[in-house]
């Protein structure tokens, strides 16, 4: 089974033995995305499976400590540093507002025609009655709740 990169400096704190097949689970799908046949599709869709399980695999570090409490300081600062979550979109899941954001491309108004947020950021309430939207950047249905 593969692991998760990692530096060999540090050896990892406790509990790192408690997450770390979690981790491998999502190295796998990661792997299984990446060796996905892309053939008929645009070159951004083939991305959204990877988007997909980073995202993953940054709310499960984010879940573990700031919900659950489960994983200590060290270790959650471990995985940040390992780049194993990306800390950017943490940062963003702490606001109010974006609790339920899935990836930061969704927010940047620079990839946008009229220099605005995604359409998936617009609520539901506010779209027509059975609009059924897609982030064209990383496939989400809708993440601003």
């Amino acid at each position: 089974m593969p692991k998760v990169k990692r530096s060999r400096r540090k050896p990892p704190p406790d509990g790192w033995d408690l997450i770390e097949p979690t981790l491998d689970e999502f190295d796998l799908k990661m792997r299984e995305g990446e060796a996905k046949p892309h053939e008929g599709m645009r070159k951004i869709e083939s991305l959204w499976p990877i988007s997909r399980v980073h995202s993953q695999r940054s709310r499960y570090i984010y879940d573990l400590f700031y919900r659950r409490r489960a994983i200590s300081r060290e270790l959650y600062e471990y995985c940040l540093k390992e780049r194993i979550a990306d800390a950017n979109l943490i940062a963003k899941w702490k606001k109010m507002g974006y609790e339920k954001l899935f990836c930061l491309t969704c927010i940047q108004t620079q990839n946008t025609s009229f220099l605005t947020n995604c359409i998936c950021r617009v609520p539901k309430s506010k779209l027509e009655e059975g609009k059924h939207i897609q982030c064209v950047n990383c496939g989400c249905r809708g993440c601003s709740g």
